[in-house]
């Protein structure tokens, strides 16, 4: 096989959101983990389109694999399509399976400009509201509860309003 030449499969990033945006209504941009900044910034997603296709303010998710993440947020997206009402800011059980609690918590939009740059970049500055997805650790203590699993604190840190 020497001598040919693969082709360039190298796509802008702006184009592959707008690729996902055209194909399912909305991006999730995946964030790898960077150890060296102070405070380190643990691995996270965001989407990138939910306003206009369900309605729903973009979602940022900490701690999770992109493919978990995508998962995840891939099933909340269905459940909005579907017609499930999702209160921002309120504790909810039965999105997540056996009864686990999630919580959608609004994030500053400061706060949100600065951790979604992708998301600023596509809307052109004027960021959308985003919410973030908490989830349980193991035990089901939410982030924000004392029984949460002080290992999993940099993995979710709480960035959105309680």
């Amino acid at each position: 096989m020497s001598g040919v030449e693969l082709p360039d499969f190298h796509i802008p990033h702006a184009e592959k959101i707008e690729w996902m945006i055209e194909t399912n209504g909305w991006a999730l941009e995946a964030v790898a983990p960077r150890s060296d900044l102070d405070p380190p910034v643990p691995a996270h997603a965001y989407t990138i389109g939910l306003p206009s296709t369900v309605g729903f303010p973009e979602i940022a998710l900490y701690g999770l694999t992109p493919a978990a993440a995508n998962g995840l947020l891939s099933m909340v997206v269905d459940a909005l399509r579907g017609g499930t009402d999702i209160t921002v800011g309120d504790e909810l059980i039965g999105l997540l399976d056996n009864g686990l609690r999630c919580r959608f918590a609004p994030v500053a939009i400061e706060e949100a400009t600065a951790r979604f740059p992708t998301a600023v970049a596509w809307y052109r500055g004027e960021l959308p509201d985003v919410v973030q997805l908490l989830y349980p650790d193991r035990n089901g203590f939410m982030p924000y509860e004392t029984g949460f699993d002080q290992r999993m604190r940099l993995a979710q840190p709480v960035i959105g309003d309680l």
